[in-house]
């Protein structure tokens, strides 16, 4: 199957617009409150503090969604899954199944780069408590759905976590008529309308890592099969 090839002006553009937004107050209010008042161990550093957007490979065929950026990663960052726990683990994994060229992500110019993927976020500024509000998840609906359709080699979502693949369906639900229920599990794929796959994964957190919910050999798998639906 041809590649299409995409402009990577498109995503300029859009990436200008998800940072200069300001449409929940709220969100805005969080953000600033987290980069002002910031983490004992990083108390010298200056927080990104604005929305975050997506990175990657914009001819990729997958596409990597976690809810938002975390409080003192991305949000610190400026870079989704940059800096925290979670992308720790998170890149151990995509690396060992040969989605990016490094097994860390630290901080925003740190020389990674994925291959035949793309990760973001359904909500672009961390919400308090990681609980979106309705409203502020269909603001940035309007991101996420050029995001998608940007990507025009998309053949396969991954959800990180049951909140990320909950707010994907509700998006899905949003825009397209979805016949059969959709349950989170991990490793449990479907087939969207837009004939999509969407697949299921365990969040990377320390507390899925540590309780053995998930481990670099489990997550690693999954992606390698995620590949191969691609």
């Amino acid at each position: 199957m041809q590649i299409k090839k995409i402009n990577n002006t498109v995503f300029e553009k859009l990436n200008k617009k998800i940072i200069a937004c300001n449409k929940c107050s709220r969100l805005v209010k969080f953000r600033k409150k987290i980069s002002t008042e910031k983490r004992k161990q990083y108390i010298k550093e200056t927080y990104w503090g604005k929305p975050i957007t997506g990175f990657g490979d914009h001819n990729g065929k997958i596409l990597f969604v976690g809810l938002a950026p975390a409080a003192h990663g991305g949000t610190r960052t400026g870079r989704v899954f940059t800096g925290d726990r979670s992308s720790e683990f998170l890149y151990k994994c995509l690396y060992k199944a040969n989605i990016s060229n490094q097994p860390k992500s630290e901080y925003r110019d740190d020389g990674l780069k994925l291959k035949k993927a793309y990760i973001t976020t359904a909500l672009k500024c961390v919400p308090p408590g990681d609980k979106p509000k309705k409203n502020e998840l269909d603001n940035c609906f309007s991101f996420f759905n050029s995001e998608i359709t940007s990507l025009q080699n998309l053949k396969v979502i991954v959800a990180l976590g049951k909140i990320a693949f909950d707010a994907c369906t509700y998006f899905y639900k949003s825009k397209y008529k979805l016949n059969k229920k959709i349950n989170f599990a991990h490793d449990k794929v479907y087939k969207l309308p837009n004939n999509i796959f969407l697949v299921g994964c365990y969040h990377p957190s320390p507390r899925n890592v540590n309780t053995g919910r998930i481990n670099e050999t489990k997550m690693t798998n999954l992606f390698r099969k995620v590949l191969k639906l691609a």
